[in-house]
């Protein structure tokens, strides 16, 4: 079921979205060589605190019976795609791509977005992953309008992905959000135009491409969370909580 959301509601979720973009811009100030991601998640939970929001990923389960996710943000560097748990014990390298995935719940309301970037030197290939995760983003939000179908975001996110010779994942996609971390409809980031639910006034969305500089095949690792490319490959993620209106797409986790 998808559900629409009033106007005071998406005021409440730009509230929780801008809480995780303000966190995930002062995590990225921080984040060097040297800092381990179990580090990384600990600033997180201390400026959650701060902000008098609570942890969307902590203690997350996918499905009855799997394994709770252990920390509250998912730290992912170079061929890992998704979910990358935090540990104390690795710390980021000089040429890493690091993913943040974050979210909180505020005053009822899940705020979720995502991030990539490389430390220091890098080759003009792994630049233009970022680009391109970053580019098909707002290609993809572009397409959010009331009357389109979802199809039409999909489709926008794959032709610029696949322009540049990159990879879209396929076994991840973008969701609903709101009073739920997940909800319809999924957001895939392929697909063909004119198909897929038609886009209506109130419906949030978050739409995240994750992108490999390979192949699109993807394995999962034996903490039952990391999902990496199969290849080796690099990877990177880009997302953003949108909400759809007749004025036309509102990004709610922007600074």
């Amino acid at each position: 079921m998808i559900f629409l959301k009033s106007p005071h509601e998406i005021e409440l979720m730009r509230k929780a979205n801008r809480i995780v973009i303000e966190i995930l811009a002062e995590l990225r100030e921080q984040v060097r060589p040297g800092i381990s991601t179990g580090e990384i998640d600990r600033w997180a939970a201390e400026l959650i605190r701060k902000k008098g929001a609570a942890s969307a990923f902590k203690g997350y389960t996918i499905r009855n019976g799997s394994v709770p996710f252990p920390a509250t943000i998912c730290v992912s560097i170079n061929d890992e795609i998704v979910h990358g748990i935090p540990k104390t014990a690795r710390t980021i390298q000089d040429g890493d791509v690091v993913s943040l995935d974050f979210g909180v719940i505020h005053e009822g309301f899940y705020g979720d977005a995502a991030i990539s970037f490389v430390l220091g030197a890098a080759p003009e290939r792994t630049h233009k992953l970022l680009t391109t995760t970053a580019e098909s983003l707002e290609e993809g939000i572009a397409q959010a309008q009331v009357g389109n179908r979802l199809g039409n975001v999909s489709a926008a996110i794959q032709d610029r992905v696949e322009r540049e010779g990159f990879s879209v994942v396929r076994e991840f996609v973008g969701h609903g959000v709101g009073r739920r971390l997940h909800e319809d409809p999924a957001v895939p980031n392929y697909g063909t135009k004119n198909r897929g639910v038609r886009l209506r006034e109130g419906m949030v969305l978050a739409i995240e491409p994750m992108v490999n500089m390979g192949q699109a095949a993807v394995m999962m690792k034996d903490d039952a969370w990391t999902a990496v490319t199969k290849d080796g490959s690099l990877s990177a993620h880009f997302e953003h909580s949108i909400a759809i209106t007749e004025r036309g797409p509102q990004i709610l986790s922007q600074l």
